[in-house]
């Protein structure tokens, strides 16, 4: 079925995949908010968005399907040009006045899809508790339960006195651009839940500071023939990737996440020239960049670690005069990696909004969640970092991740989706009705 074709039956109540908008009898059954929200209606959505590809820098298509999708559900919807031609939606349901706002904050692009996955990943399916598709699990399933328990709130709340805001952002693989553009537009709300996959039991509060960098090596090309001549920057590069990987870092450490700082050289490029040319091995290399992640601590900086690992490169020429290298900080936006600096997060557990979504979700799920920081997650940044700056309290709060191995983030666990959208439901009745 065609997207437009599954949009034009959700929301006119139609058969075939379902309506979105209409109750079900699968719908979970919560003890104090009047708001259910549709099984499998979810699923459907979900079906819907996973079949869209939205790699990073290319999520444009979802970002029309959802605005679409609300438009004709009555928000106020609007695709913002984050980059030329790169667009996400922002979807607010406009509250009658005198009461507090809520965001649900999700990115809409996936992380690529490696071989040997096990699944179709552009043909969802439903396996037992789990539904495999492209993104799921990272995160089209928490994008997925907020913009169901959004549309639901609107068809069953009737008016809410506060504004509910749905963010469908691009680009927080590339460390949030898509949310800092928002939150440029100058939109601000009382609390804001990041829908990243936490698992229904538990309230993240917590997380890592994340930055990337690269380093690139010089050296002196010559041909083959004459190579005693030349510097090949890939094996001065293989000297450099070592030093970073031992790097220390100064600064604070912080015992909820023990295993920082950490650095991880990810990916290695040499040739010849700054375009890496790589026809022509008859030549030795002059050129070779190195790109790195690098996990770091609050009380730590991007340019605290850039200083230690000048200094300590620095070190490393003070033996190797032919050594000779540029750090690159912050990337350029056409490498894709990050551009945007994800700072350490963190927010009181005892915040009335984090209590008062403990309580949501204990209904939903019928068992307390955990709150706090949750490990290894807590290694990884999310929007929260750009959104706790700018003012809105906030935690991280989605649907779990399902799959090893090259399966990792395409299946979601429904029965948590599920959970989670019924908890967001009921957040948007609690805080803006």
């Amino acid at each position: 079925m065609k997207r437009r074709t599954f949009l034009e039956g959700a929301l006119s109540g139609g058969v075939g995949l379902g309506s979105i908008l209409a109750s079900s009898a699968h719908a979970a059954q919560p003890k104090s908010s009047g708001i259910r929200v549709d099984r499998d209606a979810l699923i459907d959505l979900a079906k819907e968005l996973a079949k869209i590809p939205s790699f990073t820098t290319e999520e444009t298509a979802c970002a029309e399907f959802l605005h679409e999708m609300f438009e004709r559900a009555g928000f106020e919807s609007e695709l913002q040009e984050v980059d030329p031609g790169r667009f996400q939606t922002i979807a607010r349901l406009r509250g009658t006045g005198g009461g507090k706002s809520l965001m649900l904050n999700g990115h809409i692009d996936i992380d690529p899809i490696p071989d040997g996955v096990t699944h179709d990943p552009w043909q969802p399916e439903v396996s037992g508790d789990v539904l495999w598709g492209a993104g799921l699990g990272n995160m089209k399933g928490g994008v997925a339960a907020m913009v169901h328990a959004a549309l639901e709130a609107k068809r069953q709340a009737g008016a809410l006195r506060g504004d509910v805001v749905v963010a469908a952002v691009v680009g927080e693989l590339q460390g949030g651009p898509g949310t800092v553009h928002l939150l440029k537009t100058g939109l601000r709300t009382d609390f804001a839940i990041v829908g990243e996959p936490s698992g229904a039991d538990f309230i993240r509060t917590k997380h890592a500071g994340v930055v990337q960098l690269a380093v690139h090596v010089l050296g002196k090309t010559t041909h083959i023939s004459t190579k005693q001549r030349g510097v090949n920057a890939i094996l001065k590069a293989g000297k450099v990737a070592q030093a970073m990987e031992t790097l220390e870092i100064t600064g604070p450490r912080d015992p909820d996440l023990p295993a920082l700082p950490l650095v991880n050289v990810g990916s290695i490029l040499g040739g010849r020239g700054r375009e890496v040319e790589l026809r022509g091995p008859n030549n030795v290399p002059d050129f070779c960049s190195i790109y790195a992640d690098i996990r770091f601590t609050p009380g730590m900086t991007p340019e605290t670690v850039v200083t230690d690992l000048r200094a300590r490169l620095e070190t490393l020429k003070a033996s190797d005069p032919e050594l000779v290298f540029e750090i690159e900080y912050p990337l350029r936006p056409d490498r894709r990696m990050l551009r945007e600096v994800m700072m350490p997060f963190s927010i009181d557990a005892s915040h009335p909004m984090i209590q008062l979504l403990k309580e949501k979700v204990t209904q939903a799920r019928g068992l307390e969640p955990q709150l706090g920081v949750k490990l290894p997650n807590a290694y990884g940044g999310t929007d929260a970092s750009h959104l706790a700056p700018a003012g809105i309290p906030c935690c991280i709060y989605g649907p779990g991740a399902r799959g090893d191995g090259a399966d990792h983030y395409l299946g979601v666990s429904i029965d948590e989706m599920t959970t989670v959208s019924q908890a967001y439901a009921s957040m948007i009745e609690a805080v803006c009705g």
